[in-house]
């Protein structure tokens, strides 16, 4: 009969020393405490809000207020840029040529006075007539006259001794109201003059 070896025994493993677990776990600990504390110091403490942007500056800038808005001043009107023809319809002798004078003094381009063609009624009130285009330089003239005036598109022909505009494109029929006297719509010296009336944008 064989004989049975006896079994070795198997060597014991080391038991782990549960002061040395505690300590690794304890710095392992103290790592990763310093890693999050790193970590949110670098981030400045914000939170990330899904779909926000954190980094977009807020806007400080006060809206305008529309009852300090600063006024703007229209261009002056160029009375340079057309002319007028200064007719009497008044029966007044020479009242045609004082209001030319008295309009080139302000700065208007006028023609020559004429008188209206022969069989034209005298006017009392004076009119203001224009062609197309000269909307502006009619509404500055009748302005300048005081604005109590008849005023409209050109007739058709013109009622003029000459039955001729020539250059111009504002026809003054000069009447009975405004013969002989100062330009009502102007103040101060003739030369330095100006409207006293606002003259609305041409429409």
């Amino acid at each position: 009969m064989s004989q049975q070896r006896p079994r070795g025994s198997r060597p014991s493993m080391p038991m782990p020393n549960t002061g040395t677990m505690g300590a690794v776990v304890a710095v392992v600990a103290l790592v990763l405490g310093f890693l999050i504390l790193r970590d949110v110091r670098n981030d400045g403490g914000s939170t990330v809000t899904p779909g926000g942007n954190t980094d977009q500056p807020s806007d400080t800038t006060a809206p305008a207020d529309p009852n300090n808005a600063t006024p703007t001043t229209p261009p002056p009107f160029n009375r340079g840029s057309f002319k007028i023809q200064v007719a009497n319809s008044s029966g007044i002798a020479g009242s045609a040529g004082k209001m030319t004078t008295d309009l080139q003094a302000v700065n208007f381009v006028v023609q020559p006075a004429l008188n209206v063609a022969p069989g034209t009624p005298k006017r009392a009130k004076t009119g203001v007539f224009y062609l197309a285009g000269c909307e502006q330089g009619a509404a500055d003239v009748v302005a300048v006259l005081g604005g109590n005036v008849d005023t409209g598109a050109m007739p058709s022909p013109v009622p003029l001794e000459t039955g001729s505009l020539g250059e111009a494109c504002v026809l003054i029929l000069l009447g009975q109201d405004l013969s002989n006297k100062p330009l009502p719509g102007v103040t101060g010296t003739p030369n330095g003059g100006a409207a006293t009336t606002t003259v609305p944008p041409a429409g």
